[in-house]
């Protein structure tokens, strides 16, 4: 009896743990210089993140790609 009681306790903190882990993503901030070199690299390498990520340190490919798409979205 005490099994179950603690898996139930442990599933319902995954759980919450997950909900709090994607409510606290800080929005990406990059400086004015990063911002250049990411617009230049993708004018010449196109959506090679990783490629364009190992220009810059300290950045990774995902958050290349997620401040890509964040400014550059298409709204029709």
């Amino acid at each position: 009896m005490a099994d179950s009681e603690h898996s139930s306790s442990d599933d319902s903190f995954s759980d919450s743990q997950a909900t709090e882990k994607s409510r606290q993503e800080p929005e990406l901030q990059f400086s004015e210089d990063e911002e250049a070199l990411i617009i230049r690299m993708y004018n010449l390498v196109g959506e090679r993140w990783a490629l364009i990520a190992g220009r810059i340190p300290g950045r990774t490919a995902e958050e290349i790609e997620k401040y890509w798409s964040s400014t550059n979205s298409t709204s029709q």
